[in-house]
């Protein structure tokens, strides 16, 4: 693996550190990372044994690859020092509705840019990154983004007018997969358990559904068939989604969110 930078060190960073460590991807001598105000790189570095760059300057100045993990907000005001130290170098960015076009106003001279966008269970490894670059990457460039990305879970790549519709699937689809599962657990109590037995049963089916999915790789419409008995307990609940038009709900939550982040997307 070449020398990675990370300028940033929040929860991104340390999920991409962690997880190509666990691989033994690189050594923690071949990473470094350097934060703004708090703590977090110096964090980052006691608790890995990567290296705590003391600027700027020493972050960049052996590294092949860039990793831009700050927060997306703090783009407009980075260092305009960033577009010579970042010449000839790979930049891949964490950073949410931030455009490859946006992204080479800052990194002008970067040999390549990367755009990706992750969801919140690289944290634990389980991630779905999509990604998408501005000029076709050599063989090398796309050995090392595989790497980094495959050390926070799985990754696709997609051209970029579809990140939009990526992030609202995967991107924004934990916080929904989330709060379907906290109704689920309401829905148990009101049917009579006990809070703590209704949430672990609401965690472990949607886990378990989830593993089932991944595992057999069968359509989610052909499980739920194999699970319902004509007139039987699980017909009787999805005929009452289905009279609430859930799956259009779903689709309009969707919508929702891929018109947010084109939005924030234009607004950047």
């Amino acid at each position: 693996m070449p020398k990675i930078a990370f300028l940033g060190a929040g929860r991104m960073a340390s999920a991409i550190v962690d997880g190509l460590l666990a691989k033994n991807a690189c050594s923690p001598a071949d990473l470094a990372c350097l934060s703004g105000a708090g703590t977090s790189a110096q964090t980052l570095a006691a608790r890995t044994g990567i290296r705590l760059a003391s600027g700027l300057d020493d972050l960049l100045a052996g590294a092949d690859v860039v990793v831009i993990a700050f927060k997306p907000q703090h783009l407009a005001s980075a260092d305009p020092r960033l577009a010579e130290l970042t010449a000839g170098k790979l930049v891949l960015s964490v950073l949410a509705a931030k455009t490859l076009a946006r992204l080479e106003k800052t990194f002008p001279r970067a040999r390549n840019l990367v755009r990706t966008m992750p969801n919140t269970p690289s944290a634990i490894g389980a991630g779905m990154t999509g990604w998408c670059t501005l000029k076709s990457l050599s063989a090398e460039d796309r050995a090392a983004v595989l790497a980094l990305l495959r050390a926070i879970g799985r990754e696709v790549e997609i051209p970029e007018t579809q990140i939009d519709a990526l992030m609202a699937v995967s991107g924004c689809g934990p916080a929904f997969v989330f709060e379907f599962t906290a109704a689920l657990r309401e829905a148990g109590i009101t049917a009579g358990l006990d809070r703590a037995t209704a949430q672990m049963l609401a965690v472990e089916t949607v886990l378990g559904a989830g593993r089932l999915m991944a595992r057999t790789q069968t359509e989610p419409e052909d499980l739920r068939n194999q699970v319902t008995s004509p007139n039987g307990t699980t017909f009787a609940g999805l005929k009452r989604m289905e009279a609430r038009d859930f799956r259009g709900l779903i689709q309009e939550t969707v919508l929702a969110a891929k018109a947010r982040s084109e939005e924030l997307s234009r607004d950047s």
